[in-house]
């Protein structure tokens, strides 16, 4: 089974609100980027990514979490993480039960997370050496 057909099954197997919530949610992350890539990572949690992990998604028994790996560096003009200030990397949004989720915030953030793997994958490329360059 790929992926995208465990986080299908994971959607189909809530019974709840959070079924709902988590498609929609993966249908405004896919929207945002045609390259995002849909991966199933520790033991069970649907992970978005385009060079690296931009947003990992989870359904708890009251929430439904999104946990962004590098959200403490990613601008949030719109107040959309309520979570994990205590930490200097994450941030995530805890979804309860009647909350609405702001599709057009939630694209502006995926695609923020984005610019920053690429910068980051950028600032990691070897440099080009000199007699390299010559040649």
């Amino acid at each position: 089974m790929n992926p995208s057909e465990q986080i299908d099954q994971l959607i189909a197997g809530l019974t709840d609100w959070r079924a709902e919530m988590l498609a929609g949610i993966r249908k405004t992350i896919l929207a945002a980027d045609p390259d995002i890539v849909e991966e199933w990572k520790w033991m069970g949690s649907p992970v978005w990514c385009l060079d690296g992990n931009i947003v990992v998604g989870n359904a708890h028994k009251d929430k439904v979490k999104l946990t962004f790996s590098h959200g403490a560096s990613l601008p949030d003009p719109d107040k959309l993480f309520n979570n994990g200030f205590g930490g200097k990397v994450w941030r995530a949004i805890d979804i309860l039960e009647g909350d609405k989720l702001d599709e057009r915030a939630l694209k502006d953030l995926v695609r923020a997370a984005i610019d920053y793997n690429q910068a980051k994958k950028k600032k990691k490329a070897p440099a080009v050496t000199r007699a390299k360059a010559q040649k």
